[in-house]
């Protein structure tokens, strides 16, 4: 008995031990990060974390890297972008879940002299430009990276580098830190259709910058970086600081590391005011985050302290009682306001009306509108076309073709389509490019095209008849390529189609009726330079038109015959050659009998003559005697 309930007890334990642990890795917020131009995943001290070895990037090199900051991970390498390899290049990152994401990019300087050094460039996250970055980035901390805050939607993330011809951007690391869902909710404008950049975050009263993991912040709140502050104005004012534990820190959305309220500012007599000053971009909007906890042992009860809060000189805070209003000391408040600024100022003032101001950290977030993204399957035929026509790579065409709007892709023509809210292809204007290949029948996914000129290339091939189902096309420029076989009836279909030019290539065959003898106003055919092509006036007639099928089989006829041709001569070549091998071999018998014939006659001639002249001998020695004996 007591063995099997000690055996229930264990299983029960192992069971809720399991659960546990489940729960716990549930809780876990997504994290990624990419140590860029790494061949092999990386640890770094002192936390061990853990950076993935580089992918997902569509181009660049990668090389050492030079850190100028000594809150920059301590990496070895980085991946720039040279011009050659296109205007944009990006980071697309897949299989991410759909959620809300800390993005935060980390730069460096390429460790090559004959490279050259602090590039100034602009980054766009999901289509949408977040940051430009500024001259002197190298000097400051806080300028060594950019951070948004982004929602995803389709289990991709796409991270792009623009060129403005400043250099070669250059990335060091990339982090993707899954946040709460509701994090930084600002109010009734906040949706999934905004990005926060953080543009400065203050932890106040040390003047040390942390991590939220140097101040064991919990995972979801995105391992934010705080600039550490010790003073706003030399002399002005005082730091603070405590070690007692404070309350309602790190809750949900945001999950405030508990640290960031043990040390605070506070003004003096001197000064009154605590005042900050920050640039920031003009005519945007900027979402304040104030932090304060109560941790001045000579302030216990409500009005001793209240203050208000400026910005720009207006009131966005007044009579504020942290003790009020949080409900005791040693208790985290946290205060926003979203404003909108027109200069490239940005001033804060806490101004007390009761004792001194304080305040533990600052955070301030430019509110950038996302941009709409192109249809996504205009841009997978994008893709398609550039590499079916062998696009060089100076081109680029990496991440979206439309948008951010600063930044579209060469040869390419956007228009914003009310009907899918979305941006679409309207014109293709890639002539004179170097272009190769071959034209895929899939360009007619771009439906709303109005203009097509691939002109001054060497395309092959033919032309694809699926081009006559983009019924808005009124310009389309093949001219000046190597396009062969016909002209495909599916042009006369475009009722819209006011200039086509197809001379300067391989073409052959009847130029369909419905092209050629069409009339329309003010429109441009050109079919010139096309040796194959008939029926219309200008080139030459034509006899009676086959159609393809009938031409293959011609083609095939033809072959077919030559190649029996070619049978029966070498039928009769070999016959000839044996009749003449049998004639040869008759003649040399022939010969060889003819001559054994003639050899005999002789050898009788002669012994016939012999025995004549023997007898003749006989007969005259026989009558001789007679007179002898005598």
């Amino acid at each position: 008995m007591a063995g099997s309930a000690i055996a229930r007890l264990l299983f029960v334990s192992c069971v809720l031990a399991l659960a546990c642990l489940r729960a716990f890795a549930a809780q876990e917020p997504f994290a990624v990060r990419i140590s860029c131009g790494a061949r092999e995943d990386v640890r770094t001290k002192p936390t061990n974390v853990l950076w993935y070895r580089d992918f997902g990037y569509t181009g660049g090199r990668y090389t050492n890297a030079s850190l100028t900051s000594s809150i920059v991970p301590p990496l070895k390498t980085l991946r720039y972008f040279p011009l050659s390899d296109g205007p944009e290049n990006c980071y697309i990152i897949n299989r991410i879940p759909n959620g809300h994401y800390a993005v935060r990019m980390f730069f460096a300087l390429v460790a090559d002299s004959n490279l050259s050094n602090e590039p100034v460039f602009d980054i766009s996250v999901e289509g949408t430009q977040v940051y430009s970055m500024k001259p002197r980035w190298s000097n400051n901390d806080d300028q060594s990276f950019t951070e948004v805050l982004v929602f995803v939607t389709d289990k991709s993330l796409s991270l792009c580098f623009h060129s403005t011809g400043h250099g070669d951007p250059s990335v060091l690391s990339i982090e993707i830190l899954q946040v709460d869902a509701n994090a930084y909710n600002y109010g009734l404008s906040w949706s999934k259709v905004v990005v926060l950049r953080t543009a400065k975050r203050l932890t106040c009263g040390t003047g040390k910058p942390a991590f939220d993991e140097d101040y064991n912040g919990n995972h979801w709140g995105g391992d934010r970086f705080w600039l550490g502050i010790s003073t706003f104005s030399q002399g002005s004012d005082q730091s603070i600081s405590t070690e007692n534990r404070i309350a309602e820190a790190s809750i949900a959305p945001n999950f405030y590391p508990e640290k960031l309220y043990h040390s605070a500012i506070v003004s003096t007599d001197q000064q009154p005011d605590l005042i900050f000053e920050m640039e920031v971009d003009p005519s945007k909007n900027y979402s304040l985050w104030f932090h304060f906890a109560e941790i001045d042992p000579r302030v216990t009860n409500e009005e001793q302290r209240v203050f208000d809060i400026l910005v720009n000189g207006d009131v966005i805070f007044e009579k504020i009682d942290i003790i009020r209003m949080a409900g005791e000391g040693h208790t985290a408040l946290v205060l926003n306001r979203t404003v909108a600024v027109s200069g490239r100022i940005l001033t804060i003032i806490l101004h007390p009306t009761e004792g001194h101001a304080i305040i533990n950290g600052i955070e301030v977030f430019e509110i950038i509108p996302a941009e709409l993204r192109t249809l996504p399957e205009e841009v997978s035929t994008l893709q398609i076309l550039k590499a079916s026509l062998g696009l060089p790579l100076r081109l680029g065409w990496n991440g979206d073709p439309c948008v951010p709007q600063q930044h579209p892709w060469s040869g390419v023509d956007c228009q914003y389509d009310s009907k899918s809210v979305k941006w679409v292809i309207d014109g293709l204007g890639l002539d004179n490019q170097g272009l190769k290949g071959f034209l895929p029948s899939d360009i007619s996914n771009l439906k709303h095209l109005q203009s097509i000129n691939l002109s001054g290339n060497s395309i092959q091939g033919n032309i694809p008849s699926s081009v006559g189902t983009i019924s808005g096309l009124q310009t389309l420029d093949l001219s000046y390529n190597e396009f062969n076989g016909s002209i495909p009836e599916s042009l006369g279909q475009l009722k819209s189609l006011q200039i086509l030019n197809l001379n300067g290539n391989l073409l052959s065959g009847r130029v369909p009726a419905n092209l050629g003898g069409r009339p329309l106003h003010r429109a441009s055919f050109n079919f010139t330079g096309n040796a194959g092509l008939c029926g219309i006036p200008g080139l030459r007639s034509c006899g009676p038109h086959l159609s393809l099928g009938d031409e293959v089989g011609i083609a095939l006829g033809s072959l077919t015959a030559f190649l029996m041709l070619l049978v029966c001569l070498a039928c009769w070549w070999k016959r000839r050659q044996n009749i003449l091998r049998a004639q040869k071999i008759a003649a040399s018998r022939e010969a060889s009998y003819a001559k054994a014939r003639t050899n005999n006659a002789r050898d009788v001639q002669m012994t016939r003559h012999q025995q004549h002249r023997v007898h003749d001998q006989t007969r005259t020695a026989t009558e001789a005697s007679p007179a002898l004996l005598t």
